[in-house]
Parts: C-alpha cells; sequence; structure tokens
C-alpha cells in the first residue's frame, strides 16, 4: 500500500501558497484494509476515509466511466489494481493531477508543473467534458488564480460543452455553490470572463451576460458599459473584503439595464424596477439563499435613492429607512449602503472617489433609532383607540422630526 498526497496541496505548495486541507490517494489497498488500520469511511459514491489521528481524507486509487448526462452519471471502479497515474488522469487540470509520494518526490505525468509556471489551465484529458461542473471550478479558480489564463484547447472544449447543452444539466444548487465560492475569491470578474468566453454565462446567468455592450447612462461614463462596469463594482466589493450577499447585490445591481431597448439608450428610464424582477428571477432559479436575495432585491430596487441621498427630504429619508426594514435590520441596512457606494465608486477614473451618502445615511438612521417607538405607540393608541392606523403615523412623524436635525437643506424636491 503507497499514500501519496494529491490535488491541491500539491499545486499550492509548488506556488509557494498556503497549503489549507490535505487530500491522500491510496494505492494497492482495500477498504478492509485502511479499516483495519482504525480510518473512518465516509464517502457515499467511493471509498473515502479520515486518517485516525491526522483526519485528512484518504481515497482509493479509482477510475470513473461516464454513463449518463451531467455531472452525476458516473459509475466509480475502485480497486487495488487502480494505478496512480489512472487515478489522476480522472482530473481536471493538469495542475490539479499531480501528486507527491512519502519520500517527497512529485509526480507530474501530465505536464502540470509545466503549466504552472506557463500560468495555464489546461484539461488533463478528454474526459473533462463529461462532467459541466468543471467548466465552473475553471471559471472559479481563475477568479483566485489571477494570473493565470485557460489554454485555447481548454476554452474549446468548454464551449463545445455548453454547446453540446451538458451545462444545462447542472443542478440549480452546485450552480449556486461554485458561483458563490468565486464570488469570494480575490478578483470575481475572472469567474464571469471564462463563463462568457465559452458561453456558459449566458445559459446559467443570461440576465447578467445581456450587459456587456449596454452603455451606462451619460452622467455616468458611457463609454464603459454596463457589464464591464458590474465587473467593476463586485470586484470592487471583494477587494474591501465584504460578504458574499453584498458581493451577490454589487453583481446584481444593474440587471434590469439589459432590458432596456437599444432606442432609449444611454437613458434606462425606471431600470430599477426592472432590475429586482430579474434579481427575484435568478434567485428563484438558482435557489439562492434568503440573505443574499434580499439584500440584492432591496440594492436593486434602492441604490439609486442612495446615490441621491443629499437631494432627500427627511420625511423620505424616513420613508427609504422603513421601506427598507432598516428599524428591526439595522445592518441590512449598512450592507445596502456599501453595495450602493461600490456602485458608486466603481466607475472610470473614479474608483477612489469617497461616498458620504453612506455616513449620512447612517446618521440619518442612528438619529431616527432615537424615536421611542414603543412609547409613542402606546400614547397614541390610549388618545385614538378606534384609529390603530394613526400609529405608525404617528412614530413616522416623529422619526421624521428627528431625522430632520441632520437634513442639510431641507425643502427641497427629491425623487424618491
Amino acid at each position: 500500500m503507497k499514500t501519496y498526497v494529491v490535488g491541491g496541496a500539491v499545486r499550492d505548495g509548488l506556488l509557494g501558497l498556503p497549503v489549507q486541507d490535505r487530500d491522500h490517494v491510496v494505492v494497492g489497498a482495500t477498504p478492509e484494509e485502511l479499516l483495519r488500520q482504525g480510518f473512518t469511511p465516509i464517502g457515499k459514491d467511493f471509498p473515502v476515509f479520515l486518517h485516525p489521528k491526522t483526519h485528512e481524507e484518504y481515497a482509493l486509487a479509482r477510475t470513473e466511466r461516464k454513463t449518463a448526462p451531467g455531472y452525476k452519471g458516473f459509475v466509480f471502479h475502485a480497486a487495488a489494481d487502480v494505478t496512480l497515474e489512472e487515478d489522476l488522469i480522472r482530473r481536471d487540470l493538469t495542475i490539479n493531477a499531480m501528486a507527491r509520494a512519502e519520500d517527497g518526490s512529485l509526480i507530474d505525468p501530465f505536464g502540470g508543473q509545466h503549466d504552472l509556471q506557463q500560468r495555464l489551465f489546461r484539461h488533463v484529458s478528454p474526459a473533462f467534458a463529461e462532467d459541466p461542473l468543471r467548466i465552473l471550478r475553471v471559471a472559479r479558480f481563475a477568479a483566485r488564480f489571477t494570473d493565470f489564463t485557460v489554454a485555447d484547447e481548454t476554452n474549446v472544449l468548454m464551449r463545445q460543452m455548453v454547446q453540446a447543452g451538458e451545462i444545462d444539466a447542472l443542478v440549480p444548487e452546485r450552480v449556486w455553490q461554485e458561483l458563490a465560492r468565486g464570488l469570494m475569491e480575490e478578483k470575481p470578474s475572472r469567474m464571469f470572463d471564462v463563463l462568457r468566453a465559452c458561453g456558459a454565462l449566458q445559459r446559467i446567468l443570461p440576465e447578467l451576460d445581456a450587459l456587456w455592450g449596454v452603455p451606462q447612462p451619460e452622467k455616468h461614463h458611457p463609454e464603459i458599459d454596463t457589464g464591464i462596469h458590474v465587473m467593476m463594482v463586485v470586484d470592487l466589493a471583494a477587494s474591501l473584503g465584504y460578504s458574499l450577499p453584498i458581493r451577490f447585490a454589487a453583481l446584481t445591481h444593474d440587471l434590469g439595464k439589459g432590458s432596456t431597448p437599444q432606442s432609449e439608450w444611454p437613458r434606462h428610464h425606471g431600470h430599477e424596477a426592472h432590475s429586482v424582477k430579474l434579481v427575484e428571477a435568478v434567485c428563484k432559479r438558482l435557489k439562492i439563499p434568503n440573505d443574499c436575495r434580499d439584500l440584492a432585491v432591496m440594492t436593486a430596487r434602492e441604490h439609486g435613492n442612495i446615490g441621491r441621498a443629499f437631494e432627500l427630504r427627511a420625511n423620505t429619508i424616513v420613508s427609504l429607512l422603513e421601506r427598507c426594514d432598516a428599524f428591526r435590520k439595522p445592518q441590512r441596512f449598512i450592507d445596502m449602503l456599501k453595495a450602493s457606494e461600490c456602485d458608486h465608486r466603481a466607475r472610470a477614473g473614479f474608483l477612489y472617489r469617497s461616498f458620504p451618502q453612506a455616513a449620512y445615511l447612517e446618521a440619518a438612521l442612528a438619529a431616527a433609532q432615537v424615536v421611542k417607538a414603543g412609547a409613542i405607540a402606546k400614547a397614541t393608541q390610549q388618545r385614538y383607540p378606534a384609529q390603530p392606523e394613526r400609529i405608525a403615523e404617528a412614530i413616522h412623524a416623529a422619526r421624521v422630526k428627528a431625522v430632520s436635525s441632520i437634513v442639510p437643506r431641507e425643502g427641497e424636491g427629491d425623487s424618491a
């Protein structure tokens, strides 16, 4: 029995990166042998075990055979006679198909080390085409390893997979899982660049794909189209270390601009309402978690109002806070301000400009939070027992009065 460290641990070690997890392949062994040595079985589709001391994963060397469309249509064969090279050839990329023996020697049958040096994502074998999930994995790796590019022949193969409909076999949960992981990488825009280059983005996120070629409004530098702008926004959110819900809101805030008739360009009147509908549709289709969905919908609906914050009257600001449920969920409102700030700052030539609207609206929220809503509700109910609608009116009026103290130009018109 021989064991080898494989995959990402070998790749990251050669790149000089921290190794987070170590996966092992066991050659020349049976499940019974590992059980006798105290390993704990955890694999469902094929034999995978946890080491009794390190709790690292050890998988028996295996081969696989495609039996049905999609990423689940495989039959796995794990046996003592499966070689290390037979195991490695089933992997996705050459940079992930290397192994280290127990004596530290590198086993690299498919040129992974060379492709690391060339900064290339290259598929190991034609079997890559059997698993459409690998398209999303390559795209996600591009967001992490920002100086790598996809080999031309691999991009051609991925495009052929898309055209054959393989990408359509992916279940929503797996699509979202890979997209979410890519959004949390260093430069998420590269994930979408790869997906666009092979045609996969049009199949899994057509609402986003439609933004390329759509100009921004004149005041927002129309020479930068909306697709490029959105990529700048999500990359800025990533560079600031923001959470997944904020990054997803940054990604989807302008979806409605893709549905603006070309005759109206570069104007996008009413695109916020279209954006909300499209965000809701995407979230339903991909089964996106509620926290990401709720923040994205709110950002799509309100980011224009956030940008116009200094034009809004106190009454309108309070209505905005109430509409966003900011008094019950203040952190979500602040997260929306962060997503809106990324939208405002990520424009040609203005990447580092300030966004005072965020601090201004946070101050407005803080001022309105001082209002004792419970006491006002109790007093109003006692005074107007037969008119419960007056409670909300009284609380709103008190909040408007509190916010008025920080509004610099009360009385000006607003548009929210």
